[in-house]
């Protein structure tokens, strides 16, 4: 398990060809200001790269914009022929850190969806801003503290002058009455995309081939079944049909004991629960022993199936769960490690540099205005469990996995626990140092846990 500080291209470049099994990263979403596409596309494919002014949404350089193919295609070189990629990517940039990875040569196989309930929306009160240029008053209808039932913040002066409404993280709820109340400018995040995607095979090799000789090209379907409750089958078989130029049929063995197929969603804790309260409790009960298919042939009846019978019961969510990074799972690992805050939102940072640490007018988990205090500040942690599965879906037994953009350590983390081989790059000193420790920290369990 290793981590390195420094620029991942230059690290890079110290690895020689088709060495890393797996990249498994969730680089910088590059939230800042949008290039003009018509120059980028034309740096692209003349250099492989865009000179990026400004800074992201983390108020960092290297957060103003996606990685570029000049770093895919580093990233490409070191990759072994049929080896995937799972990287995160923002909603509103998937294109473009997608497009970078096509122009390095990689292909793109699939998008998963990392589904989650807990997000603030990050949207502009346009019916507050309206009232304001219009010099209209705006009626104080009721007031709150911070937690999920937080809907509106509004501190006035003279409450920032006084500290009050702040400490006791209190806010005022308005509104006005101009036709743009109620209107904003962005939707609540609900899901962050996961593009799945692969070297191509060693030309002249099918997929069969490739993973014979580099033992990469293949995703880990029986290894990633998704788990339901109370199996009560073991194996059992159906039969399908095809009718599009004449009937034929196959037969193949299926073991539902080992859960259903990995799907392209993956839900976290707060989705599941509203996802369970849409769908309620089912059963699962299995098909029709016979089945009817009309096909141009004319009508085919009594094709014999036998029912799945997977016996489980539950909610929607049982077949795509996994639960967001919890305060302690962040921090595990660095008892020795000091406190930092941690602001999310840009009323918050200004209050930082006011010099107000205990600022808070968003909800109970840190969200929206509200400044958290943690060993582990790096703002973007994925849960372990999350990172354990996605490692173990792409890495073949006793690979090695690269993480370019390693932040805290947590794919690092998900490789111990798997038992692969981790190589991490990281350009933060601070976040590689949390990297270390908490990779270090992490106990092995002999038990595999997936959702």
């Amino acid at each position: 398990m290793k981590v390195i500080n420094g620029d991942n291209i230059e690290v890079l470049k110290t690895y020689p060809d088709n060495y890393f099994d797996s990249i498994v990263t969730d680089p910088p979403y590059g939230l800042g200001k949008e290039p003009n596409p018509n120059e980028l596309l034309k740096d692209w494919i003349e250099k492989g790269y865009h000179e990026i002014q400004g800074k992201g949404f983390m108020g960092k350089e290297w957060d103003a914009f996606v990685p570029q193919p000049n770093f895919w295609k580093e990233v490409f070189r070191v990759l072994k022929p049929g080896g995937h990629v799972l990287a995160f990517y923002g909603t509103r940039t998937y294109d473009w850190g997608v497009m970078a990875m096509r122009f390095a040569g990689f292909e793109v196989r699939d998008c998963i969806q990392w589904l989650y309930g807990s997000g603030f929306p990050k949207s502009h009160n346009i019916g507050k801003s309206v009232d304001k240029l219009k010099g209209n008053e705006r009626k104080l209808v009721g007031e709150g503290k911070s937690g999920k039932t937080a809907k509106a913040f509004n501190l006035n002066e003279q409450q920032r002058e006084a500290g009050t409404g702040i400490l006791a993280g209190q806010y005022e709820i308005t509104k006005g009455n101009s036709e743009w109340e109620g209107w904003g400018s962005a939707l609540k995040p609900a899901n962050e995309p996961i593009v799945l995607a692969r070297k191509p095979l060693e030309k002249g090799l099918s997929i069969a081939e490739n993973v014979l000789k580099w033992g990469t090209g293949g995703i880990n379907i029986d290894g990633c079944r998704v788990s339901g409750v109370n199996m009560t089958k073991g194996g059992c078989k159906f039969n399908s049909a095809f009718f599009e130029g004449g009937q034929s049929s196959f037969t193949k063995d299926f073991d539902d004991s080992k859960g259903r197929f990995p799907a392209n969603i993956i839900l976290d804790e707060d989705a599941a629960e509203i996802l369970d309260e849409q769908s309620g409790i089912s059963k699962s009960i299995g098909g029709t022993n016979d089945i009817i298919v009309e096909s141009k042939f004319g009508q085919v009846n009594n094709i014999p199936q036998t029912p799945f019978n997977y016996g489980d019961k539950g909610g929607a969510s049982r077949f795509f769960y996994v639960a967001k990074a919890s305060k302690s799972e962040r921090n595990k690992g660095l008892d020795d490690f000091e406190e930092k805050p941690l602001a999310f939102s840009n009323q918050a940072k200004a209050e930082l540099k006011r010099g107000n640490s205990d600022f808070d007018g968003g909800d109970a988990k840190g969200h929206g205005n509200s400044i958290r205090h943690l060993k582990n500040f790096h703002p973007t942690v994925k849960p372990v469990k999350l990172m354990q599965y996605l490692v173990r879906l792409v890495t073949p037994a006793n690979g090695i996995v690269l993480d370019p953009f390693c932040g805290s350590g947590t794919t690092g983390i998900a490789c111990k626990l798997e038992k692969f081989s981790f190589v991490g790059i990281e350009q933060d000193a601070e976040y590689t140092k949390i990297a270390e420790a908490r990779i270090k920290n992490t106990e092995i369990d002999n038990q595999q846990s997936l959702f």
